[in-house]
């Protein structure tokens, strides 16, 4: 159980450390959108929740174009990361090119769509029409800095800039409150002034994050010289199932409006828009939470860390559970209070109809946080087929075609059950494709992930050993002796590699355990055996240190304590050193 107390402990501070900000981007998003529904609803009218209600399937389209190359280009990351460290800068560059062309096609063809009259297909009623055509056209402004905004924020995650990150997302929010305050209170200006002042907290966001690299403060630049313009069609291979589920998403949201106007009408779409927009603060939690796991999963992947890959989804499907099932309860006790927020009045349709949503619509959560974070697993490690179908199965036809026979009888608690049950769809299919993989029922999560052979090694070819003082450093060394001995490595590499690990571990236990705050650091030692090799790996949550820079200060003909580093330098193949979102990671290759 050594393994759970080192490697699964610094994972899990890592995971709930990284949370926060991919929370904080989301939510902000999300408390945009409540306070714009909040002076929809109280101050312009019904009329203009249902202009928010049909402008959704476009919402779930941007941030699926979002997530083509966020994902994508994250993945890429966590490969290069590993191997090919100096194409990262690269990979920054065309990121931001090739996403922000998408960007100014989208808000073209949203103004397009208004000026000849293609809105009409999605609503053909006044004053409803009129105020959805000012929304879009007011959206439009923001689409540029909203998506590559979005692909800044994700590489400065990588770069584990988290305070700028959160200052930016601080001034997002502020700024969109106030321009609903100018654009709604003061100018009257409609939904037009609703979709503005969100475009304005966009661009002020954007603005944010881009000083940062104005001011040459981060690790990559923006260049245009020497890109290497063949990762645009990786990102996007990489990327697309990753956004699978957001377009599934879009065309679910079309089949689905049409279904609650015909059958429920303009009421039903108002009381799920109000609930929406209020569930969208707490949906960042699971978002979040599967942005970050999609970050450790493309380290982990790229360094070929099979044991990690594992910890991670065991990591979300216990202390990431528990903080959702915690939300959802909270949810379901406070429907009516929170459905007061939009409306009022105890006997109104729309307000039986919010409170229903409050109370049915958090139930699916439990079951998402597994579909979403086994498909950004699945979409990492390459897994194809449930890369593809894992997404589409969750973002249309498990709601749509339980909508489709629920609706017309149950109205709109027939909507809320339609995702529910989605859930438990998405959970048989997930089960089905590890059953086919395997040739037998999965007994475990491991199994249930069936995880790539070519990913890492099997439990019998590593050892995973923690380290918390320097007493034990002798033992690991002795450890690592007998291991190498027993996978047939000669005794020379054998006791090379315990004295290499002998050495670099007790330069982080003698040194690195005090020179910060923390009260308790801990090592993970992991050793592998593959393809003849030896492969030392040390992780740890010190500051960060990196002993080749060390050595290069050194004087070669410096004896004593110094020495030791120059030794594991001169007897390794390789060796090397990366600080991987705030963790130490020093690999040794004998």
């Amino acid at each position: 159980m050594e393994k759970k107390t080192s490697d699964y402990k610094l994972l899990t501070g890592l995971f709930f450390r990284l949370l926060p900000y991919q929370v904080l981007l989301l939510i902000v998003t999300a408390v945009n959108g409540i306070v714009d529904s909040l002076f929809a609803s109280n101050i312009i009218g019904e009329s203009a929740m249902s202009a928010i209600g049909l402008f959704s399937p476009m919402n779930h389209f941007l941030y699926a174009a979002c997530m083509i190359f966020v994902s994508g280009s994250t993945i890429l990351y966590g490969q290069y990361l590993a191997r090919e460290r100096n194409r990262i800068n690269h990979l920054f560059t065309v990121t931001l090119v090739v996403s922000g062309g998408v960007a100014l096609l989208a808000s073209g063809l949203l103004v397009l769509s208004v000026i000849v009259g293609w809105t009409r297909a999605f609503v053909d009623e006044q004053p409803v029409l009129q105020m959805f055509n000012d929304y879009i056209l007011s959206q439009a402004i923001g689409i540029p800095a909203l998506i590559i905004g979005q692909q800044m924020f994700a590489f400065m995650s990588m770069e584990n800039r988290r305070k700028w990150t959160m200052t930016a997302s601080i001034i997002c929010l502020a700024a969109n409150l106030l321009g609903d305050l100018l654009f709604i209170k003061v100018i009257p200006m409609g939904t037009f002034g609703l979709g503005l002042s969100t475009s304005v907290s966009e661009w002020v966001f954007f603005l944010a994050l881009a000083l940062y690299y104005i001011r040459g403060k981060s690790e990559w630049k923006f260049s245009l010289k020497g890109c290497q313009w063949q990762d645009a069609p990786k990102i996007v291979k990489l990327g697309y199932s990753g956004a699978l589920s957001r377009f599934a998403e879009m065309f679910r949201c079309l089949v689905v409006n049409f279904l609650v106007l015909k059958y429920v009408g303009s009421v039903g779409l108002s009381s799920f828009a109000a609930s929406n927009s209020f569930l969208a603060v707490v949906w960042p939690i699971p978002f979040g939470m599967t942005a970050v796991a999609r970050m450790l999963f493309s380290v982990s992947i790229g360094e070929e860390d099979r044991r990690s890959v594992v910890d991670i989804m065991k990591i979300v499907m216990t202390k990431g559970m528990l903080v959702v099932l915690a939300i959802v309860a909270g949810l379901v006790l406070f429907a009516e209070p929170l459905t007061r927020l939009f409306y009022r009045d105890p006997l109104d349709p729309v307000y039986q109809y919010t409170v229903m949503g409050f109370r049915l619509l958090p139930l699916c959560m439990p079951l998402a946080v597994l579909s979403l974070h086994y498909a950004a697993y699945c979409q990492v490690a390459q897994k194809k087929v449930m890369s593809a179908v894992l997404p589409i199965f969750d973002g249309f036809i498990g709601v749509v075609a339980c909508s489709l026979f629920l609706i017309p009888l149950m109205q709109m608690n027939g909507l809320y059950l339609a995702n529910i049950l989605n859930g438990f769809i998405c959970a048989a299919v997930i089960l089905i494709g590890a059953w086919l993989a395997l040739k037998r029922f999965p007994r475990n999560l491991e199994d249930l992930m069936a995880i790539p052979e070519n990913i890492g090694v099997s439990a019998e070819d590593r050892i995973d050993i923690s380290i918390t003082c320097v007493d034990e450093v002798v033992n690991v060394s002795q450890k690592i002796c007998d291991f190498c001995k027993a996978h047939g490595i000669d005794e020379r590499r054998s006791i090379f590699s315990g004295l290499c690990m002998e050495e670099m571990a007790g330069n982080v236990v003698e040194h690195g355990f005090h020179k910060d705050n923390k009260k308790h650091h801990t090592v993970d030692v992991r050793v592998m055996h593959k393809e003849g090799d030896i492969i030392l790996r040390i992780r740890d949550d010190c500051k960060s240190f990196d002993p080749s820079s060390y050595v290069k200060m050194m004087d070669p003909g410096e004896n004593g304590k110094n020495a030791g580093i120059q030794l594991v330098y001169k007897i390794a193949r390789e060796v090397r050193y990366q600080n991987l979102l705030g963790l130490n990671m020093l690999t040794i290759r004998l």
